[in-house]
């Protein structure tokens, strides 16, 4: 019988979990303010963990700036960690940031625009298609 959820992804998932509220409670750094976790890979060794984060700012200087922030606190953070969730095996974190979120409000907002442009385009072309009808 096949398990429902594989070991890593319920690491994973702990260790998103866990993350977020250090990130929120611990780390008291004001260039990380409005930091989401939004995913971890863990490897299937344990060894490596790639954290996804977003930020509220999106300029791309500012997420370099968290980005090694989160960078230098990776040890602090892995220590806290540690001491959560008792594993036998910690891995190293590696931060990267993820940008789907920024994205999908870009492709949204085009997708608004296209809409909105056609409108105007779709009310003339009723009105001409009953201007030949009569």
């Amino acid at each position: 019988m096949a398990r429902e959820y594989a070991r890593t992804d319920r690491v994973g998932q702990q260790i998103q979990k866990e993350i977020a509220v250090i990130l929120m409670r611990e780390i008291k750094d004001p260039r990380l303010s409005m930091t989401t976790v939004s995913a971890v890979e863990v490897t299937r060794d344990l060894a490596y963990a790639k954290v996804f984060v977003t930020f509220f700012n999106d300029k791309p200087e500012d997420i370099e700036a968290s980005l090694s922030v989160l960078a230098e606190a990776e040890g602090y953070i892995r220590s806290l960690l540690g001491k959560r969730l008792r594993a036998r095996i910690m891995p190293h974190l590696r931060f990267v940031y993820d940008s789907s979120m920024s994205e999908g409000v870009r492709m949204s907002s085009l997708v608004d625009q296209a809409v909105a442009s056609d409108k105007p385009n779709d009310t003339d072309s009723e009105a001409t298609d009953s201007e030949k009808s009569e």
